[in-house]
């Protein structure tokens, strides 16, 4: 099957953060490519701030319940699309597209590959492409530009520098507690470039508020600005920044797109699933010295081995050192 003069599509993908930010790369391509063509998009409620404002995208669909998706199905039926693009590829989004009767096109995810990987440590996934290409990829008619991931925000609110070096963020969660680097190492690392003349800067949805306030706590005079899942307000706080430390999650790419460097630390997942930082300068610093890394491709709730070397053993003087040598390239 070809993409051949598509004249309206939907595009497919339900969740979460992260992911829904790496499809913008594929809506900007197809845009540019076909400029008249209509590109709908089928996503839930909780995540609808990460495409609203997107220019490339004709209408949004979102949803809370089974009742509201099934409801949206009937009415989708009547859109008449040319194709359908499903980059979730679960089972909720196969029965969409069953249940619409279009030709499609589906984002192949490498299980067997990543399974190999998490539990032989057999590695087949070196030479695969990241997310947003691996999105493009999808149809053979597209190529990867040289732009990255794209946040459309309001007016930005601007934060004062109170320092001549600048403002740094700081992102301490993820939702699975082996992604994240522990809060008195990100407070060492904090204090340290506080000591250099920076403003800390701390950001956090929902689920981080208690750590957020936690790390604002141990490292004098840094702001707080974690919040109720506000995506547009951290997003326009952190375009302030010169750099972003993270984790592995999704604020990871909520500041790569919007353009600024990030330095993300990698617990129990790695690079090769596809998810680092897409589209700007940054810098990734693991424990490249485990026999038991990786121990799963999305995170978990503990560390199986009990050690949690993964994090535990990048020191923050290690961070601190890598962090101020990657300022110095920018």
């Amino acid at each position: 099957m070809k993409f051949v003069n598509p004249k309206k599509i939907l595009v497919i993908r339900f969740s979460s953060l992260g992911d829904v930010l790496l499809t913008t790369p594929f809506l900007r391509v197809v845009k540019n490519k076909y400029p008249k063509i209509e590109i709908d998009y089928l996503i839930r409620d909780s995540f609808i701030d990460a495409i609203k404002l997107n220019p490339n995208i004709s209408n949004i669909f979102s949803w809370k319940t089974e009742d509201d998706l099934e409801s949206l199905i009937s009415q989708l039926k009547l859109a008449n699309y040319d194709f359908i693009i499903d980059l979730q590829n679960n089972f909720r989004s196969r029965k969409v597209v069953s249940k619409l009767g279009k030709s499609g096109f589906s984002f192949k995810k490498p299980n067997i590959k990543k399974f190999l990987l998490v539990n032989l440590k057999y590695n087949l996934l070196k030479d695969e492409k990241s997310i947003p290409e691996r999105y493009i990829n999808v149809i053979p008619e597209l190529q990867i530009d040289e732009k990255g991931l794209e946040l459309f925000i309001p007016s930005e609110n601007k934060l004062e520098n109170l320092t001549e070096k600048g403002i740094i963020g700081l992102a301490p969660g993820a939702f699975h507690f082996t992604k994240r680097y522990p809060i008195d190492y990100f407070a060492k690392v904090g204090n340290m470039l506080k000591n250099d003349g920076f403003e800390i800067a701390i950001f956090g949805g929902k689920s981080d508020r208690e750590i957020c306030s936690e790390l604002n706590s141990k490292i004098e005079g840094s702001f707080d600005f974690s919040n109720d899942n506000k995506l547009f307000e951290t997003a326009s706080k952190m375009k302030n920044c010169k750099l972003v430390i993270c984790n592995d999650s999704g604020l990871m790419h909520t500041a790569t797109a919007v353009g600024i460097p990030v330095v993300s630390i990698f617990g129990s997942t790695v690079k090769e699933f596809g998810f680092s930082p897409f589209g700007v300068a940054n810098l990734i610093i693991e424990n490249n010295n485990l026999s038991c890394r990786p121990c799963s491709h999305i995170g978990k709730s503990v560390c199986k081995k009990k050690h949690f070397k993964c994090m535990l053993d990048l020191n923050p003087n290690l961070v601190y050192e890598k962090t101020i040598k990657f300022m110095s390239s920018l």
